[in-house]
Parts: C-alpha cells; sequence; structure tokens
C-alpha cells in the first residue's frame, strides 16, 4: 500500500485514504470497472497494478499480501485465478484510465479505470519471441569472437613456443622443458579450436532459430 504524500490528500487522514483505495480496488476487481475522480483514479492504478503482480506470482506470500489490502476472499480468489491468468502474457500495463465528462454540480473532473482484458496479439508474442531470439544470436556471436580471440592467441603462443624448442634445440640449452612447453601449448591450442568450432554451431543455431521467429512475425 503506498504511504500517502505530503499535502492534499484524498481523504481526511491516512488511514482514511489507505481504506478508500482498498475499497476501490475491491470495486475495480469485482466490477472490471469503475467511475471515479480523476485524481482518485491516478492514485489507484499503481495499487492496482502492484496488486496484479503479486496474483501473477500465485505464491502464499504474495497472497497475504494482498489480503492486507482486500480483506473479501472471494475477490482475492478472482484475482489470483481469473484476473492473474488473464493478465499473465502482459509485463504491465494492467489498467487504463479513460477521462470523461465532468461531474455534474462541482465541475470534477472524472475518469473511468478499467481493467486491460484484451489479450495479447498473436503478433506481438511473436515479435517478443523474436527479440529473444535475437537476444541469443548476439549473445552465441559474443561467445564465437571471445572463443575465436583465445584459439588466435593460443595458437601465438604455440608458435612461439615452437620457435623457443627449435632455438634450444639449435643452442643445445634446455631442450626437454622447450618441448614441454610446446606440447602444451599445443593441447591448448587445439582445446581453443574446439571451443570455437563449438561456439559456431550455437551462432548457427541461434541465427536459424531467429530467421523462424521473424518468419512467424511476418
Amino acid at each position: 500500500m503506498p504511504q500517502p504524500q505530503k499535502g492534499p490528500r484524498l481523504a481526511s487522514s491516512p488511514a482514511h485514504e489507505r481504506l478508500m483505495l482498498a475499497n476501490m480496488s475491491t470495486s475495480l476487481f469485482q466490477n472490471g470497472r469503475i467511475t471515479t475522480t480523476l485524481p482518485k483514479a491516478k492514485r489507484l492504478r499503481p495499487l492496482a497494478e502492484r496488486l496484479i503482480t503479486f496474483a501473477k506470482r500465485g505464491d502464499l506470500h504474495s497472497r497475504r499480501r494482498v489480503m492486507r489490502v482486500i480483506r473479501n476472499k472471494a475477490i482475492v480468489h478472482k484475482l489470483f485465478t481469473e484476473i492473474a491468468e488473464q493478465m499473465e502474457q502482459r509485463e504491465g500495463g494492467y489498467t487504463r484510465i479513460v477521462k470523461i465528462a465532468p461531474r455534474h454540480g462541482d465541475a470534477a473532473p472524472q475518469a473511468i479505470i478499467e481493467l486491460v482484458a484484451e489479450p495479447v496479439s498473436a503478433k506481438q508474442a511473436a515479435v517478443k519471441e523474436a527479440e529473444a531470439a535475437a537476444k541469443v544470436a548476439t549473445d552465441a556471436d559474443g561467445k564465437l569472437v571471445d572463443a575465436a580471440a583465445d584459439a588466435a592467441r593460443a595458437e601465438g603462443a604455440a608458435q612461439d613456443a615452437v620457435e623457443e624448442a627449435v632455438e634450444a634445440n639449435e643452442s643445445n640449452m634446455d631442450v626437454a622443458s622447450a618441448d614441454e612447453a610446446a606440447v602444451d601449448l599445443n593441447k591448448v591450442a587445439e582445446e581453443s579450436d574446439k571451443a570455437e568450432k563449438e561456439a559456431e554451431s550455437e551462432a548457427d543455431v541461434a541465427d536459424d532459430a531467429a530467421k523462424d521467429d521473424e518468419q512467424k512475425a511476418e
């Protein structure tokens, strides 16, 4: 529950404001939409969306957090079953505010706050999948570049070790240690080449997945 800010309040006291927002949230989840003044709708929106986020988690701790605000168990059950299922594909923006004509009498600005019950379109879902696949492909390309750089460094180090071994053979100085270093670095180069090939394979798979998602999105 958001704490009332300093300055003008929506009610006579902070406790009254919290109770009023709790009652408005209960009515919103029960009916799907309510008509109220524009300041109240703007104050209610973050609270309602936070409660829906708890409902989408679905665990016991989240249910207890919601029960602190909404005391009607039937509405809480509806929130955790029906409304949370409707909002499963959404990552936010669970409510909308629509301004309407001012109220008769005092001309206070009015608005309708309602739940966004429309399902996410298949095209939007395909676009999100394509974006995720593109991100995976980018990560695979980064791994490929790192593996290629490691292989190049290992190959250069192995070549240096071979040259040192040749020089050592020519000068008859520490031949055994130079040969062992050359063998070890050659093994490192082979392992780097293997890692580079695996990274190339992962990048190809990610690229194919990204192309398929783009075709589905079209």
